[in-house]
């Protein structure tokens, strides 16, 4: 019906790639060893070093897993703003997925529930251009265009607090001996 005619169907290959992507990131870190062994990179290195593995090997595989994703996101979003690359296309989107991670508490799940929240905001920004409000008239397409960015804030202003990122994130492991 209507909902497959206008959500689920119409997109692209990597789109559908990337909703298994979900549930298949939150299996291998919840069921798997790698999983194991990612989080407590994340979390312990030194554990991870005193089991014989390592830090820099599965720190250096995440990394390059993550360039190569971050490498086929570009290319969708060039491929879907009309075939090629334009001067500041991504618009801040890095700072919308950075917020959704930390609104998700870096679970995948979570993470995914805040990925929609923020998209349904853009979406609506970009329906409400040029669209009179009863009693305010036309609202200025900027105000329109922050919305997304205006409700990110409001939402990490109550939130930062409560998120603990891993314990390790940003720090570099040097190996005692």
């Amino acid at each position: 019906g209507r909902v497959y005619a206008t959500v689920i169907s119409g997109h692209s290959l990597p789109v559908y790639i990337a909703w298994l992507a979900v549930p298949l990131t939150a299996l291998v870190l919840a069921r798997t060893r790698l999983g194991l062994r990612l989080r407590a990179v994340g979390e312990s290195p030194e554990a991870v070093a005193a089991a014989g593995l390592s830090v820099a090997r599965l720190r250096f595989a995440a990394l390059a897993v993550n360039g190569a994703l971050c490498g086929v996101a570009g290319v969708c979003l060039s491929m879907a703003q009309g075939n090629g690359f334009l001067r500041d296309m991504s618009a801040g989107r890095g700072y919308l997925a950075l917020a959704a991670l930390i609104f998700g508490k870096w679970r995948p799940w979570p993470v995914l529930a805040a990925c929609l929240l923020f998209a349904a905001a853009d979406a609506v920004q970009a329906r409400l251009q040029g669209v009179v409000l009863p009693g305010i008239g036309t609202v200025p397409v900027q105000l329109i265009q922050a919305l997304p960015y205006l409700i990110t804030v409001a939402i990490l202003a109550g939130f930062v607090g409560t998120a603990r990122p891993p314990r390790a994130l940003g720090k570099p492991y040097r190996p005692t001996q």
